[in-house]
């Protein structure tokens, strides 16, 4: 399936919902005053490839950066419509927004770190999966770091 994200409608190829993994529903996304998505609605079908195609700046990334909740670390940011995972939204209130951040993985383009220490950084995925002590963990990381050449840089 293709998803357009320009200002032309395209159709909307609709999946039974134990087909579809994912559902967007004249979903909406501003900064301040400034549209960055206006009334997206698509369906994201159970194991197949979705590409998103589209000029730059149309909304592609911001779109995928919704789907992690990513913009909630933006003050500015306002949505209206509705994203489902699995039938559940993931704007609802009672929603895990780390668990949600954990089956929906995100690969960036850039480096994207979030607002935080390296240290907290490499350690944000080992506290969501699993418990271990200190020096466990300061260990995982100082290997981590290593493995890309940074450890020296940073140790400090």
């Amino acid at each position: 399936m293709v998803a357009f994200l320009n200002d032309e409608p395209a159709p909307v190829m609709t999946f039974p919902a134990g087909e579809r993994c994912l559902s967007v529903r004249d979903f909406s996304l501003a900064y301040g005053d400034k549209p960055a998505l206006k009334a997206l609605t698509l369906e994201v079908p159970r194991h197949r490839v979705t590409a998103f195609i589209g000029p730059s700046g149309c909304g592609k990334s911001t779109l995928l950066r919704s789907f992690n909740r990513l913009h909630d670390l933006n003050e500015s940011a306002v949505h209206k419509g509705r994203i489902e995972l699995e039938g559940r939204d993931i704007f609802a209130r009672d929603l895990n927004v780390s668990e949600l951040r954990r089956r929906v993985g995100m690969v960036f383009q850039s480096p994207n770190p979030f607002p935080m220490s390296i240290y907290e950084n490499v350690a944000f995925g080992l506290r969501l999966e699993r418990r271990l002590p200190k020096r466990k963990r300061d260990d995982i990381i100082e290997w981590a770091l290593r493995a890309a050449a940074l450890w020296d840089e940073v140790k400090d």
